[in-house]
């Protein structure tokens, strides 16, 4: 009688179910705070109005309410590395959900314009470490093989965040009231305290150690960060370089940004270690982030005026002609990330690019005239190239970074993104079918915007 063996794949199984569960969990932790910030990034944009109204603002105030929340952001973003390694990352994480929280609970009961935008910025520097805290966490958690899937789930916050905001903000401030873009955020960001408490440890290589703080470095990075970021928000506004306030703004981002070089290349604890840029695979990959981000915002950010200003769409229409495109990434998401351990994420990239440069040549093709379909049609190419371009990228770009600078890079990636982003609305013009007029049957007046 042939011995019967013992059944060891029972074990085998258990363990790769709790591996799995482990990730499912930890993915819905982190990319449930980054997903608040991502959408509260954009969501006040179509509520300003109200707000201005309700808080008998001027047009010029009210416009530090987004200004403020992106620049505090934009300077906690490349410090962020730095932050965790000091005070560990588990622990800022919870700082960083509980100011945001608190920020927007503040927000939202706010009496006058000049409170609002003073928790606009306590929002934006809980938030601005959220992102790379996010996506170095899933890098480090999933196995090298699975950070094409790690990444996707990272993208479905990131690319479909900005397309969900305007939709949800309008419909919030229509069916009940301004203050509710901001209360919605505290029960949701209780919920992801109580998860990072439970779920989230810091790794043996970032435990809290806190050590001389480069006062320096952090100094000129706040400055040379806050300057630009305030220069490319308000510069359009102010008439660039025809307004003192703007060269002094640019002077002064020019001649930190140079020191802060200096400064952080020979310093023993850098806030932001520039020696990350040794690697030439995260080099390269930083750089292309940058430029896609540049080339994209248009075709992101102004669809949505082109629609609304010059063909009369609702808020509501127009936010269901963008929905295909999130829809779209959303379901090609998961399947880059898939194909990714199984193809050469180089492929993936290149047919990514052409994918949205088809997307982009469609959308310049737009009239007055133009129905839903054909409309929507460049959406959904550009949302399957996105998802086909950036997971791809963020893969390649952290190919060979070792864990224990994950902090760093991640901090260094997402401020090139957001910089590339930054950028890219400076140079758009405001009014461009005002200024540039055209039939309403030319294509004209796409170009552009596209």
């Amino acid at each position: 009688m042939p011995a019967i063996l013992p059944d060891d794949s029972s074990p085998t199984a258990q363990k790769k179910m709790n591996l799995i569960i482990k990730e499912a969990v930890i993915t819905i932790t982190v990319m449930l705070p980054t997903l608040l910030q991502i959408i509260d990034s954009s969501v006040v944009n179509v509520s300003l109005q109200h707000i201005i109204g309700s808080l008998s603002g001027g047009i010029d105030e009210s416009t530090w309410i987004i200004t403020s929340y992106l620049v505090a952001s934009g300077i906690v973003i490349p410090i962020t590395g730095w932050l965790c390694r000091v005070f560990g990352r588990k622990n800022y994480l919870l700082f960083s959900i509980i100011l945001f929280i608190t920020g927007s609970f503040f927000c939202g009961f706010a009496q006058n314009l000049q409170t609002l935008i003073f928790f606009r910025v306590l929002q934006g520097i809980g938030g601005g470490g959220l992102a790379p805290i996010s996506q170095a966490i899933l890098l480090e958690t999933y196995p090298h093989e699975q950070r094409g899937m790690a990444m996707a789930f990272f993208g479905m916050g990131m690319l479909v965040g900005p397309i969900i905001g305007p939709v949800l903000g309008g419909w919030i401030t229509e069916n009940w009231t301004w203050r509710w873009i901001f209360y919605i955020n505290v029960p949701i960001g209780i919920i992801s305290v109580i998860l990072t408490a439970l779920f989230i440890e810091d790794p043996p290589y970032l435990k809290r150690h806190l050590k001389k703080i480069n006062y320096s470095g952090l100094f000129l990075l706040i400055a040379w960060v806050g300057c630009l970021q305030t220069l490319l928000d308000k510069g359009q506004k102010e008439g660039w370089f025809t307004s003192n306030y703007m060269i002094l703004l640019a002077c002064v981002s020019a001649v930190a940004f140079l020191f802060f070089i200096a400064t952080e290349a020979f310093s023993d604890n850098p806030v932001m270690n520039l020696k990350t840029f040794r690697n030439i695979t995260f080099t390269s990959g930083s750089i292309v982030l940058f430029c896609i981000t540049f080339v994209l915002y248009n075709t992101l950010v102004l669809l949505p005026i082109y629609l609304q200003t010059l063909m009369g769409y609702t808020s509501l229409k127009a936010g269901l002609t963008l929905a295909p495109g999130g829809l779209a990434t959303l379901i090609t998401l998961p399947l880059v990330g898939k194909l990714i351990g199984r193809v050469n994420p180089k492929g993936l990239l290149i047919f990514g690019m052409l994918l949205t440069a088809y997307a982009t040549y469609l959308a310049t093709r737009f009239t007055l005239l133009s129905d839903y379909q054909t409309i929507v049609l460049p959406r959904i190419i550009l949302g399957m190239g996105m998802a086909f371009v950036f997971t791809p990228l963020t893969v390649l770009a952290f190919a060979t970074i070792p864990k224990a600078d994950m902090g760093n890079a991640t901090s260094i990636y997402n401020l090139l993104r957001n910089l590339g982003g930054e950028f890219r609305s400076c140079l758009r013009n405001d009014h461009p079918f005002k200024q540039n007029p055209v039939s309403p049957i030319s294509p004209c007046g796409a170009y552009y915007a596209f």
